[in-house]
């Protein structure tokens, strides 16, 4: 599995109330694929990187794919968000890519901000018919916060 790296910002975006996990009323979270390196420390919102995004072409689509939060609650002063099993998948009907990082965005508010990224170590490249899904941690979640 990818290395979970969260965004500088996105801890101060969860203080001033911008994130929204709930299961019932949270936010709508995407996940998107590029080949550029994050900046962790400086990228903020979708806009800011936006122009590196994979071309939405050959079975991928501009902003990536809807992810849905299967449970969020904490135990032990330990916050863990986790996202359902349905983990987005894409399916190549050319070739697609290349791409290396897979960036998490909340998409439904004004700043789209960003939450995190996975590194899966070196670019990856679809032929058509290949298909490439993002895993997320059922037991661990997304995150945690302690």
């Amino acid at each position: 599995m990818a290395a979970f790296t969260k965004y500088n910002f996105f801890v101060q975006d969860l203080c001033e109330g911008k994130h929204n996990f709930s299961t019932s009323s949270g936010g709508v979270y995407k996940v998107l694929l590029t080949n550029t390196a994050p900046a962790p420390a400086t990228d903020h919102t979708y806009s800011g990187i936006s122009a590196n995004e994979l071309s939405a072409t050959n079975g991928y689509t501009a902003g990536g794919a809807t992810l849905t939060t299967s449970s969020e609650g904490q135990t032990s002063g330990t916050e863990k968000v986790v996202v359902s099993a349905a983990s987005p998948t894409w399916t190549a009907t050319g070739s697609m890519g290349p791409f290396r990082y897979a960036v998490v965005y909340r998409s439904d508010d004004t700043n789209k901000g960003l939450v995190g990224s996975f590194d899966y170590g070196s670019s990856i490249t679809l032929n058509s018919g290949d298909t490439f899904t993002v895993s997320f941690d059922g037991t661990n979640g997304l995150f945690q916060l302690t």
